[in-house]
């Protein structure tokens, strides 16, 4: 490399944000409309030889969850928690895919993360109803605490009592 000059690929990460064509149907209820999704294209870091440094593989997919007209503010609540570091504070999700070489196996693979992710938000959580211990269980806890009380009393000084 002459001095003074960079090469092209060690520049920063050319991102091309491009607008989906499609709706992504997630299930009978909910499907993503395309003006709540973007892509754009950034440089794979990894393994690739000399296509890695020349195509934008990778895929960053955002979508737009806090306007969402289509999903339920707890649905929203809830893919917000599952998402933790992904979740932006404009309130888009944003999915990085570097997975293959490909960059529409990319957008593939990005898709079905956002479709997954979208269904198990769409899960209400089960209801933790609280039991009681058994007096068995509490028979036994009591024993065993007062074995070990024992143990432990008899790690004490000896005392000869002539």
């Amino acid at each position: 490399m002459i001095e003074g000059r960079r090469s092209h690929f060690l520049s920063q990460p050319v991102r091309l944000p491009v607008t989906l064509a499609l709706m992504i149907r997630v299930n009978d209820q909910i499907t993503i409309e395309d003006w709540e999704l973007s892509e754009s294209f950034i440089r794979a870091s990894g393994p690739g030889g000399q296509n890695v440094n020349k195509v934008s593989t990778a895929v960053e997919l955002r979508f737009e969850a806090e306007r969402s007209p289509n999903l339920s503010a707890p649905v929203k609540a809830r893919l917000k928690r599952l998402a933790g570091r992904r979740w932006t504070n404009e309130g888009a999700l944003i999915l990085q895919v570097q997975d293959t070489r490909s960059q529409a196996r990319n957008r593939e693979i990005a898709e079905t993360r956002l479709k997954e992710l979208v269904l198990k938000a769409c899960e209400t959580p089960k209801k933790r109803r609280p039991t009681r211990p058994t007096l068995g269980s509490q028979r036994r806890r009591i024993a065993a605490k007062k074995q070990r009380g024992e143990v432990k009393s008899m790690r004490g000084k000896v005392r000869y009592d002539d």
